[in-house]
């Protein structure tokens, strides 16, 4: 569901973005307003799904989880039900920080974290690989990151 933001909302979602922790206090005067109605606007943000939560901004390398691939991966059948049952499954691995349907010669590129290209072998081939209805994966490696959400 689309939600009407008028410039002040924007301005809120521009500094939350930016620091996730900030008062409201503070918050109200970034933006130009009092306390109280930037509260009610954020809280208006929040119950609207707009902003979804707050979270902290972990660095990967600090987790010795600095290994970052892409998997393509196609699919052997692309009804409704087999990508169902392939996007529940996808949920459950928890190397696999994003997955995307993608409009391709393949159906779905995973980004994929570990700690290093032999981690990284036993994801794709234990649990990657083992998905509903995979038919074949293709694999970039991350020389660096240079940009990132949160980042």
């Amino acid at each position: 569901m689309k939600v009407d933001l008028d410039d002040l909302d924007r301005k809120i979602i521009t500094v939350l973005r930016e620091d996730g922790r900030i008062t409201v206090t503070d918050l109200a005067r970034r933006v130009g307003m009092s306390k109280t109605p930037c509260q009610i606007r954020m809280r208006r943000l929040i119950g609207s799904g707009v902003i979804r939560g707050f979270r902290a901004v972990i660095d990967p390398a600090g987790l010795g989880l600095d290994h970052v691939a892409f998997a393509e991966v196609k699919l052997s059948d692309t009804r409704e039900q087999a990508l169902d049952e392939f996007n529940r499954a996808v949920r459950r691995i928890a190397e696999v920080e994003e997955c995307h349907m993608i409009a391709s010669s393949f159906d779905y590129l995973l980004k994929v974290r570990t700690a290093d290209i032999r981690r990284y072998r036993a994801v794709l081939g234990e649990k990657i690989s083992s998905l509903p209805h995979v038919a074949g994966t293709s694999t970039f490696v991350a020389m660096e990151t240079v940009k990132e959400a949160g980042g």
